[in-house]
C-alpha cells in the first residue's frame, strides 16, 4: 500500500506473523478448524504482501491482477463454504475487501497517495471500513481468555484465544490497509 514506510513495515511483520500463526493452526485434529486456518493464512500473507511499502517495492502491473485472481477464488471458496458455517461470511468479505483493493490498485497505482484528498472516502470503501471497524470492535470485546477444557492440555494448534486474536489483528490490517486506499 501506498503511505509512510514505517507503519507499512509494521502492518507486513503483523500479517505474516498471523499468516504464520494460522500455518501452525493447519496442524490441528479438527478439521474444520484447519480449513479455516488456511483461508486466513492466505489471507495473512496476501495482506503482507499487499502493504510491503511502495517505497521499497512497487510490484509489475500484472501483479494486482494476479492478487484479484486469487482472492477472487478465495472469495468464491468461502461463498461455498458459507452454506454450512455463516464464519465463512466473513471470510467472504475479506477475500472480496482483497479483491476491491488489488482492482483499485491496479487502476491507477501512481494515484494513490492522493485518493483519499481528490473528493473523499468511495462508496465500497467506506462500508468495507465500518465492516471492518465494527468487526475489531466486536472482536476486541470477545478475546476473552478461554478456560481450558476437562480434556487436558490443548496444543497451539487449537488454542480458541488465539485463533481470536489473529483474526482481531487482520481485522486492524485491514483497516488500516483501507484507510491508506
Amino acid at each position: 500500500m501506498h503511505g509512510p514506510a514505517s507503519p507499512g513495515w509494521l502492518l507486513v511483520a503483523l500479517c505474516a506473523a498471523t499468516g504464520a500463526y494460522c500455518l501452525l493452526r493447519m496442524r490441528s485434529a479438527v478439521e474444520e478448524q484447519r480449513r479455516a486456518a488456511g483461508g486466513e493464512a492466505l489471507m495473512g500473507f496476501g495482506m503482507a504482501a499487499m502493504a510491503v511499502p511502495a517505497v521499497a517495492f512497487s510490484p509489475p502491473a500484472w501483479a494486482w491482477p494476479g492478487y484479484a485472481a486469487v482472492f477472487g477464488t478465495a472469495a468464491l471458496r468461502a461463498l461455498w463454504a458459507a452454506r454450512t458455517n455463516a464464519h465463512h461470511l466473513h471470510h467472504l468479505v475479506g477475500a472480496s475487501a482483497m479483491v476491491y483493493m488489488a482492482v483499485v490498485m491496479a487502476a491507477a497505482p501512481e494515484h494513490h497517495a492522493e485518493h483519499g484528498s481528490s473528493g473523499g472516502v468511495p462508496l465500497v470503501t467506506g462500508v468495507l471500513l465500518l465492516y471492518f471497524t465494527g468487526y475489531v470492535l466486536l472482536s476486541g470485546a470477545r478475546l476473552m481468555p478461554v478456560v481450558a477444557t476437562a480434556g487436558g492440555a490443548v496444543g497451539w494448534s487449537d488454542r480458541p484465544e488465539l485463533a481470536r486474536a489473529c483474526r482481531l489483528s487482520m481485522g486492524i490490517a485491514m483497516v488500516a490497509m483501507l484507510i491508506t486506499l
